[in-house]
């Protein structure tokens, strides 16, 4: 079988994933900046680097993943001084909400979740280095810029010439303060009305850039394994993520992964847009397995155009899996144990290759259902384990106690009234009383049920909310 291979932004080249230290990986993925409800754009990255994390994990490594939180934000004092409310309570409340949802869809915890907020001291570190090395300068206005031409490389992550870009658009007002409009933010002065914290330079608040760097540091040392987030972070974020952390002389992260984004019609979802598709609204029509499901679907670097119609085919391709996964539990007596076929370990390890991966469980669905019909135990056993071995990494197992509302806990309970409905059922058949027979199968149907006839007799599944 073949070893981890993940594609490096930096390199636009896939390389053999060999850790800093032996058996342990360090993973920091770019985590949410809480100014409003989470979209399924916001939480595809925290899904994709989930996979990668479980893979990582079942390989054998020991992970430590940080995820932070971006409590302190231009956008969030913006919206909370529109709403009247405290920034770190519209802070708070949207972290809750983050929170809520990576649950919902089964998204591990992080090893740690650091809030910028909690860190200004691990700030300051960095900026101290970079002043005393001459590659940043407090400005007449009390900004602290890191200045760009002083640096040995920059740019090396999106591969853009600095005489291509365009000035800063960090903030208007500070242009006149630069001494290139290319010089970046580490550090805001204290302006009327917004929180600031003391520093050496005067008081103010960090530069998004600078955040990320002191979190790193403080989590995971000077050199790390993984740098991970969305594509819209390649620049100008990670750029200077780099540039600041090179520049105080940490050599920063071996690898850089980004995950493509969610689009509707087209375009990148986002707030500004208006095509938000937020995670409570959606499960309000999907459960979370399968908008998990769904989510998890594409490659972590393809585009992934959202429609209606494709999550509701996803879905009821999933609970197609989940079906059978349940009558080879009753068959069998036992859930299915996962287990790793030698072609599933070859896409996981070939950039994570979910796509594949989906192809070989439609494949062991199509065996695994026609043992189910010739009685063939050993065939379903192993159809079974292949698929759930899979689904334990994609993050949508069904037994996970995770998703303790999935059908997988209710279906005990379930199975045995339901049963009892099903008898009444058939016993009306066979005295060809079909108007009886019609409106127990109706009211099962009212109810969410839906009924499957069988050679091996009748079967249940739930219908969703919104389909009854």
């Amino acid at each position: 079988m073949s070893s981890l291979a993940l594609y490096n932004t930096l390199t636009r080249q896939s390389h053999p994933f060999v850790p800093i230290k032996s058996g342990e990986v360090s993973i920091y993925l770019c985590g949410a900046t809480v100014q409003g409800s989470p979209h399924i754009g916001h939480i595809r990255s925290g899904l994709n680097f989930d996979i990668l994390r479980r893979w990582l994990t079942k390989s054998g490594y020991t992970v430590t993943f940080i995820r932070n939180v971006t409590d302190i934000d231009d956008k969030i004092l913006q919206k909370a001084a529109i709403e009247g409310t405290p920034w770190w309570a519209l802070a708070a409340k949207y972290e809750r909400e983050f929170s809520q949802a990576y649950a919902a869809l089964n998204v591990l915890a992080p090893t740690y979740e650091p809030r910028a907020t909690g860190h200004i001291t691990q700030m300051i570190e960095p900026m101290a280095r970079l002043m005393e090395k001459g590659l940043a300068y407090s400005a007449s206005n009390g900004d602290v810029y890191l200045e760009v031409s002083k640096l040995d490389s920059y740019l090396t992550l999106s591969h853009q010439k600095v005489e291509d870009l365009q000035s800063s658009t960090e903030d208007v007002r500070s242009e006149s303060y630069k001494r290139d409009p290319h010089d970046f933010a580490l550090w805001k002065s204290a302006k009327e009305g917004e929180p600031s914290w003391p520093t050496p330079w005067g008081s103010g608040r960090p530069g998004w850039h600078l955040e990320c760097s002191a979190m790193i540091y403080a989590y995971l040392g000077e050199a790390f394994d993984i740098h991970g987030g969305g594509l819209d972070l390649i620049f100008p974020h990670h750029e200077n993520e780099i540039a600041q952390s090179h520049g105080a002389g940490w050599p920063f992260a071996n690898v850089w992964m980004h995950n493509a984004w969610v689009t509707a019609s087209g375009e990148k979802m986002s707030k500004s847009l208006g095509n938000s598709l937020l995670v409570s609204t959606l499960l309000k029509k999907v459960r979370g397995i399968e908008l998990r499901w769904y989510l998890g679907s594409a490659h972590y670097r393809s585009m992934m155009e959202f429609s209606q119609e494709a999550l509701d085919d996803s879905s009821t391709a999933f609970r197609r899996i989940e079906s059978f996964l349940f009558r080879a539990t009753e068959i069998l007596g036992k859930p299915p144990t996962p287990t790793f076929a030698p072609q599933f370990v070859d896409a996981m390890n070939d950039d994570l290759a979910v796509p594949l991966v989906l192809a070989q469980i439609a494949e062991n669905l199509r065996i695994g259902n026609i043992a189910l019909t010739n009685n063939d135990d050993k065939a379903i056993s192993v159809a079974a384990n292949e698929i759930r071995g899979a689904l334990e990494i994609l993050g949508c197992d069904p037994f996970d106690p995770a998703f303790a509302s999935s059908a997988a806990d209710l279906a005990p309970t379930l199975d045995g009234v339901i049963a009892l409905a099903l008898e009444q059922r058939n016993a009306a058949r066979a005295r060809k009383d079909f108007a009886a027979s019609d409106a127990i199968r109706d009211g099962l149907s009212d109810l969410g049920v839906s009924i499957e006839d069988t050679p091996q007799g009748p079967r249940w599944s739930i219908t969703p909310m919104e389909k009854r």
